[in-house]
């Protein structure tokens, strides 16, 4: 099993910046894919961007294309995200995800059922 623990959100003003990161831990050789995700009060979880977790290969949201970075440190088994140029509506608990079940990698990955292991979630906060 692969444990995952995010770290680094708070509050910022908007225009401001950010970096997430989450660690993995436990079976980390079988991770594929490693996501972010964020959920805001009374809405859905909606996808931020994904990795690779061996090439590397990057995939963002429409709504964070440019702003946001994602990248991972393999010898430190962490991913990070760097957020920058916030905005309010990016308000939102950010969960990291990994896909350890090859069964789950044909599925988007934009979509939260390719991923089997989440996070406890790390709150964002920005204010206008």
């Amino acid at each position: 099993q692969v444990q995952l623990v995010e770290s680094g959100g708070g509050l910022v003003q908007a225009g401001g910046s950010l970096r997430l990161s989450c660690a993995a831990s436990g079976r980390t050789f079988s991770i594929y894919t490693m996501g972010w995700f964020r959920q805001a009060p009374g809405k859905e979880r909606e996808f931020v961007a994904a990795i690779s977790w061996s090439g590397g290969s990057t995939y963002y949201a429409d709504s964070v294309k440019g702003r946001f970075t994602n990248s991972r440190d393999n010898a430190k088994n962490t991913m990070f995200l760097q957020m920058n140029s916030l905005k309010p509506e990016d308000t939102a608990i950010y969960y990291c995800a990994a896909t350890t079940e090859f069964r789950r990698v044909s599925w988007s990955r934009s979509s939260p059922s390719r991923y089997d292991t989440w996070g406890q979630g790390t709150q964002v906060t920005v204010s206008s």
